[in-house]
């Protein structure tokens, strides 16, 4: 099968004192490449467990992720990884950080050269090739990071959280340049957000999690990622579905965290 698969995906944390957490539970779900999906869920709901397993940094305790129909079983060049902070290596230029996947590669000088521009034009950064990481704003650095991400050619690119350091107007700014590459480069992206708004936004399926232990709760197919390609994403924001679901989602939500916090209660 052409995409990502999660099948049965369990995960147990044993503990130092004999208990154990249960953080994921039977997770499955099929990805077709190309799609872009965004995951949200309280605090401890097993979002970034998931982007880990999926990435190969954990082994599941039970289940079995495959891509393109091989079995995941540690991180790979096919799987790549945006943080929430860059991750960079700051000492080195812009052009340095996104051409380091292929220097390790041993691809030829001049072709790295032109893929590394490129990718900078797309980004929008090609007047800043020469910039250490260190002397860019937030929002910069995690153009640089995306960019460096897409030069390894991953076939699946998981974001952790990759915009919620940055300010409303950055972030609002990094969302479209998401839509953006989404839409030109066909990849498949899974993307964790504790933002209902940014999850409706970049989500062309978007799941909410509930936690203890971690499960899909509901799973919703959206416009507004479609939408919002090339758009001004506060004009997506005024599609009469977009802030009914936005309600709906934040309720379904803060119902979980009450729930939450009244089982902390009965067992304090």
């Amino acid at each position: 099968m052409s995409g990502l698969e999660i099948d049965n995906i369990s995960m147990r944390f044993e503990l130092p004192n004999g208990g154990a957490v249960q953080a994921l539970k039977d997770v499955s779900l099929d990805l077709k490449k190309g799609e872009l999906l965004s995951v949200l869920g309280p605090s401890g709901c097993g979002k970034t467990t998931l982007l880990n397993i999926v990435a190969g940094f954990l082994a599941p305790t039970g289940g079995e992720i495959r891509l393109n129909g091989g079995t995941v079983s540690g991180p790979s060049a096919d799987r790549g990884m945006v943080f929430q902070q860059g991750a960079l290596f700051e000492w080195m230029s812009v052009r340095d950080n996104v051409g380091f996947g292929p220097s390790m590669k041993g691809m030829p000088a001049a072709e790295k050269r032109e893929k590394v521009d490129h990718l900078l034009d797309v980004v929008g950064l090609q007047d800043f090739k020469e910039k250490a990481v260190y002397e860019l704003s937030g929002g910069m650095q995690q153009r640089v990071s995306l960019a460096r991400c897409l030069c390894n050619e991953p076939d699946v690119i998981l974001m952790d959280e990759p915009l919620g350091a940055l300010d409303a107007l950055t972030r609002e700014k990094m969302q479209g340049l998401v839509l953006k590459l989404w839409k030109e480069t066909g990849k498949t992206i899974i993307l964790i957000t504790h933002s209902v708004e940014e999850a409706l936004l970049l989500g062309e399926r978007l799941l909410v999690m509930a936690p203890r232990p971690g499960r899909i709760h509901r799973e919703y197919r959206l416009p507004f990622a479609e939408l919002g390609v090339g758009a001004d994403l506060r004009e997506v924001k005024k599609h009469p579905d977009y802030a009914k679901t936005r309600e709906e989602i934040l309720t379904m939500i803060w119902d979980m965290e009450e729930e939450i916090m009244g089982r902390s209660e009965e067992s304090a």
